[in-house]
């Protein structure tokens, strides 16, 4: 198999924009690539994308970037990061050198529990350290008045569009995308970027007074239980496939009770007490599905009529066949209990089919 390939945060090519606009503006000379360090000791060159100085009267230079992300599915691959440089109006006040704004397609925070407060550019820690480190390195490499104040707003001009296929809007992050990024660097398929993403979107849901959560595997299964309990939208926690992460962080955030929302493959999976249910972690084993079913006291001739099954669908749909919405009750009973043992906290397990329907949940049981 061939090794995926990592590439670039929008963080790292926000600071590298940086710095190649703040060189021109301070030298007058343009650069085809700049090098940046990253907060790891590594240094990184980047290749710009266009260089140029937009207004000579005052002074402003702008700097581009086509962002790499390699081998990961990243919305904002092949995105232009810019930064736009300019030195500090006589307004800037605090001591706060280099001041950092958010131009067209960066977010605005507009709800409590990110990093950053409301209000602000939703441009994160890291990415900030390492705009300003990097125009730091612009200023004392053109021999410029370490003193010297900048201000840099940073832009993705597609990003109010792309930022429609991400979650931003649900963790309050209005009008754009997200500068983010903890090392400048993407790995590919990345399950931090997930578990990240779960954690922030608990964070937002505790900050906004929220006590049950729902925990889904997909839109599918989250639109079904959100349109049923009709929960605020902070409520909602697209968990995928990182079950028992999600159970230990809504256990972390001390949540009143869990909602877990799911369609069957995912919720048989879950009641074998499997951690991680994406198909890459191992597709369901038809024998192993049986003797889990075993132990739900199936009898053998409704193991037998199960036997030669593909598929964990297909396991479902002989289930109905037979009439056996008993034992397809019994595997989210399974699922309850694994999903309550591994948070301590109170669950309803929710199994949603494929026409956004809710065809059982656990409270309901007989």
């Amino acid at each position: 198999m061939k090794k995926l390939r990592s590439g670039y945060t929008t963080g790292a090519c926000a600071a590298a924009a940086g710095k190649a606009a703040a060189m021109l503006l301070l030298t007058g000379i343009k650069h085809e690539s700049v090098e940046i360090p990253f907060p790891d000791g590594y240094r990184v060159k980047f290749k710009l994308e266009s260089l140029q100085v937009i207004d000579h009267v005052k002074h402003i230079a702008k700097a581009s970037i086509i962002k790499d992300a390699g081998d990961d599915p990243d919305v904002t691959n092949g995105a232009i990061i810019e930064a736009t440089v300019r030195y500090a109006g006589k307004e800037q006040s605090g001591d706060e050198v280099f001041k950092i704004y958010g131009g067209k397609g960066v977010g605005t925070v507009t709800k409590r529990g990110l990093a950053i407060p409301v209000g602000e550019p939703a441009i994160n820690p890291v990415p900030r350290k390492m705009i300003r480190a990097a125009v730091a390195e612009a200023v004392l490499e053109s021999n410029c008045n370490a003193s010297t104040q900048l201000e840099i707003t940073i832009s993705i001009p597609e990003g109010e569009i792309l930022a429609e296929k991400t979650l931003n809007h649900r963790l309050g992050i209005i009008g754009g995308l997200s500068v983010l990024g903890t090392t400048g660097v993407v790995r590919p398929v990345s399950a931090a970027a997930w578990t990240a993403t779960i954690a922030t979107s608990m964070d937002v849901a505790k900050a906004a007074g929220i006590d049950e959560v729902i925990l889904s595997t997909g839109r599918t299964s989250e639109k079904a239980v959100q349109e049923y309990l009709e929960f605020p939208e902070e409520a909602q926690v697209m968990m995928g496939d990182y079950l028992h992460f999600s159970l230990v962080e809504a256990a972390k955030h001390n949540f009143a009770k869990i909602h877990l929302s799911a369609m069957w493959a995912k919720i048989i999976k879950c009641g074998m007490q499997i951690p991680q249910t994406h198909v890459r972690n191992g597709a369901l084993e038809i024998p192993a599905a049986l003797e889990f079913l075993k132990k739900l006291d199936c009898n053998a001739k409704l193991l037998q009529s199960l036997e030669g099954s593909n598929t964990a669908r297909e396991i479902y749909g002989r289930l109905l066949d037979c009439g056996e919405e008993r034992v397809i009750a019994r595997v989210c009973g399974a699922a309850k209990e694994y999903a309550e043992k591994v948070s301590g906290l109170d669950v309803t397990v929710y199994l949603v089919d494929a026409t956004t329907s809710i065809v059982f949940q656990t409270e309901e049981e007989q």
